[in-house]
């Protein structure tokens, strides 16, 4: 397992961060640990943080260090991770979705914790509230569950003829109730008939859309989740092979394959999550730091996919879209 990716040289001791941070010393240097995905799959979003650090005045070797944490996508090995950070007694932990930053908040009530892509943060127990956390933790939501009665109407929009959606869904992901709750609401007002199928993991995803077929599906809709994120190539070349129109909650599902995706852009928040991190170490306190929403959703549609399926994407739809994937 990849545990550890240094990056950079160590120069500095390793001292405990309480939740409101001194002013900064001379010559000190901040460790900050991150808990995500391999870098293999996420290098592009983590390289969007380092360089806002940079812009914010951060030089790796000078006055910040870096400790990478990945999981492999496996969520047993979460914990030990989570521990191994709050052992180096980092100053500040930045945690990726929701479940590893669930992790990480069992793990130290002191350290502060910043999430990038956090689903939902009330419903899920991150937070008190988005305006007032308490506690340690602050950072970025998705708000994933409240955009899937959008993302339903964007597919029907495409391809109204379908009567039957397949949802993929991961029934290990924190937000599955919530999203899939979200998910059927809408279904409900627009007359559509669901079928929940779930994955747990890339080996079952060959099986997930065979079932789709087994049940009639005339469209897949993927719910947020990092497991799907990372596999988004395989998911959408299976959709494709089964001639199943997808809608997707990220762009870079799009980018691959996928025929549609609606909502916040995959790289922004983790720019957005080095400033949080700048300001905890001038003296912020997480508590009081407001959790943000996405600023701007948007709509990818994949030409190339619709092609391939034989339809005919709406005028008024590719007029609403922010991105047309030739």
């Amino acid at each position: 397992m990849n545990r550890r990716t240094f990056l950079g040289a160590l120069t500095g001791g390793f001292l405990a961060a309480p939740l409101a941070a001194e002013a900064q010393p001379v010559g000190k240097v901040w460790t900050i640990g991150f808990l995500g995905a391999p870098l293999s799959v996420v290098g592009s979003l983590f390289q969007a943080f380092e360089q806002q650090l940079r812009d914010l005045g951060y030089v790796k070797g000078r006055n910040i260090e870096i400790e990478y944490r990945s999981d492999d996508g496996r969520a047993e090995s979460i914990p030990a991770l989570a521990a191994e950070l709050v052992r180096l007694r980092v100053d500040v932990i930045v945690a990726s979705l929701t479940e590893r930053a669930l992790v990480a908040k069992k793990a130290t009530m002191t350290i502060p914790i910043v999430v990038v892509n956090a689903g939902d943060p009330v419903a899920s127990g991150l937070v008190a509230s988005l305006a007032r956390p308490g506690g340690n933790v602050t950072g970025l939501s998705r708000n994933n569950a409240e955009h899937t009665g959008k993302n339903l109407e964007l597919l029907m929009a495409a391809v109204p003829s379908v009567s039957r959606v397949a949802v993929l869904s991961n029934p290990t992901n924190p937000l599955f109730q919530t999203m899939i709750r979200g998910t059927t609401n809408a279904a409900d007002k627009l007359h559509l008939r669901l079928t929940i199928v779930e994955a747990r993991a890339r080996a079952e995803l060959d099986g997930a859309f065979a079932a789709m077929l087994r049940e009639h599906a005339g469209a897949v809709l993927v719910l947020g989740d990092g497991m799907f994120w990372g596999a988004r190539g395989q998911i959408a070349e299976l959709a494709l092979a089964r001639r199943l129109p997808s809608m997707f909650m990220n762009s870079e599902h799009v980018e691959v394959g996928g025929l549609l995706s609606y909502g916040a852009n995959s790289v922004e928040p983790y720019r957005r999550a080095a400033g949080y991190v700048d300001k905890i170490l001038k003296g912020a306190r997480p508590a009081d730091l407001p959790i943000e929403d996405p600023t701007k959703l948007d709509l990818t549609i994949n030409l190339k996919t619709a092609r391939a399926l034989g339809l005919t994407i709406p005028q008024s739809l590719l007029l609403r879209a922010d991105q047309v994937i030739e």
